[in-house]
């Protein structure tokens, strides 16, 4: 539970109306709930009017009611494991027109990180990719999936680009034994936040090397020992995250990269070409057929 947050409700508590205190009271009790409900709604089900829930919001200290949930959702994201985010999504979703709200959420989330992400820093971050001598990439789990597609291109781009193996610990220290002040590493994580990551960053920083992370919030722990952070949104899509807005980012950065070598990129490519034509890489289409297909 955000320590912060509910305390401020306690310290406040004995001031409330009781109509405030049914509101604090459902949300200590009811959090996971309460951070998908409308102000309205949570108004009807604690039995109180929605400009009182509104008020409530301001009285603990946020702009509005938008603000509040938000912090909710935060505490839930955290929190909830993957049957409890099933719980929460079925309460979402049920009944509704599932691949529209699933993509509406997708929409809002890079929405959100359009606001948010500070453009400076987006630029700062990609000169110090480009200045690296080496680039370590990590992220566990759903995070695995955005490190190995950052890997996949990074390496068109870099001489010495590593996915760092994220079997144990001891792997993982053992890959970057030898990183550095000249190097990066860029560190993938949302909730719920992976020890390991943040493990690696941290002997990365000591080492060092400066710190790039990728993550939902500027408060994840991550972005304490970050030198650039780049905030991307995700929100819980039933039992997964949707990872679309933190791959929009990624590509983002991609391209800018890209854009600032490209005459590099367009000699890599152009070798490239001429080796996956060579060895049949590609299923060729019906206007391309030359008789050598092949299943490489």
């Amino acid at each position: 539970m955000n320590t912060d947050f509910m305390d401020t409700i306690d310290a406040a508590y004995a001031k409330f109306s009781k109509g405030q205190k049914a509101i604090a009271n459902y949300i200590k009790n009811h959090y996971d709930k309460a951070a998908f409900m409308t102000a309205s709604r949570l108004g009807a089900t604690v039995g109180v009017s929605e400009s009182t829930v509104v008020r409530f919001a301001t009285e603990i200290g946020f702009e509005g009611y938008p603000q509040l949930q938000r912090a909710l959702k935060e505490i839930v994201r955290n929190r909830l494991t993957s049957v409890q985010r099933m719980e929460v999504t079925n309460s979402r979703l049920w009944g509704s027109d599932v691949l529209d709200k699933v993509l509406r959420m997708d929409m809002d989330t890079i929405r959100r990180t359009m606001e948010e992400t500070d453009k400076e820093t987006f630029y700062e971050a990609v000169a110090e990719i480009m200045d690296a001598k080496k680039i370590y990439i990590m992220g566990i789990r759903s995070a695995a999936a955005l490190a190995s597609f950052m890997t996949y291109y990074f390496t068109h781009i870099f001489e010495d680009v590593r996915n760092v193996d994220t079997a144990s610990t001891s792997v993982i220290f053992e890959q970057m034994l030898r990183i550095g002040a000249e190097d990066v590493f860029i560190g993938i994580t949302f909730p719920r936040y992976s020890k390991r990551t943040l493990k690696a960053a941290t002997f990365a920083k000591s080492s060092g090397a400066r710190v790039i992370a990728i993550t939902d919030s500027r408060s994840a722990p991550i972005a304490q020992i970050a030198d650039y952070v780049l905030v991307a949104k995700s929100d819980i899509a039933s039992f997964v995250d949707s990872l679309v807005a933190p791959l929009s980012l990624i590509n983002a950065l991609i391209v800018a990269i890209g854009l600032e070598k490209k005459e590099e990129i367009a000699e890599t490519y152009a070798r490239l070409e001429s080796i996956w034509d060579e060895y049949n890489v590609y299923e060729k289409t019906n206007g391309e057929q030359d008789g050598h297909d092949s299943d490489i």
